[in-house]
């Protein structure tokens, strides 16, 4: 793995930023020590094209996808998206509050978004995650543990452990061996 990523202003250089307006500030004296591995598609099990883009940014129309009437009118957001093809996307600079949590729970702490990172896979829980997404979330976590070093290996976990039975992403086809391995 010859790339590696920067942050600049809570920003990675070198990559697409998209805006999203579903964020807002940390709370006052917060220390960033939790990431939080999630997965979407956009229609359920579709990949590609601009759904999710349109989720983070409140343009996803109702209209296009009988799924989407019950999720347009959301406002969430995620700190990184990783696409099946390796592109990073980010939509909420580091040092900003992304919604992506929820109601959601770490060791005893409620309201993970005050303290956490968000990053999303173009995914489901069923589907396998590709090698090029493994590679390059394994190098934002490098630069992210050296970056805000309250966030330690075992205070990366995936949304289903936040929100025990609401929430089931990343899901079982994701390889948590396979990605430890990749940041040690």
């Amino acid at each position: 793995m010859s790339k590696q990523y920067t942050i600049k202003d809570g920003i990675l250089k070198n990559i697409r930023f998209i805006s999203s307006p579903n964020c807002n500030d940390y709370p006052e004296n917060t220390d960033i020590s939790l990431l939080v591995i999630h997965c979407i598609s956009l229609p359920p099990c579709e990949f590609g094209g601009n759904n999710i883009i349109e989720l983070f940014t409140n343009t996803l129309n109702a209209k296009d996808h009988p799924s989407y009437e019950t999720i347009a009118h959301l406002k969430v957001s995620a700190h990184i998206l990783i696409r099946r093809d390796g592109e990073v996307i980010q939509f909420v600079p580091f040092n900003k509050r992304a919604w992506h949590a929820g109601v959601s729970q770490f060791e005893g702490k409620e309201h993970c978004n005050d303290f956490s990172i968000g990053i999303e896979l173009e995914g489901t829980d069923n589907t396998s995650f590709t090698e090029i997404q493994y590679k390059e979330l394994a190098l934002l976590t490098k630069v992210l543990l050296k970056t805000y070093p309250k966030i330690t290996r075992d205070r990366i976990t995936g949304h289903s452990d936040i929100a025990k039975g609401r929430k089931t992403d990343p899901g079982t086809e994701f390889d948590w061996q396979k990605y430890q391995n990749l940041i040690d």
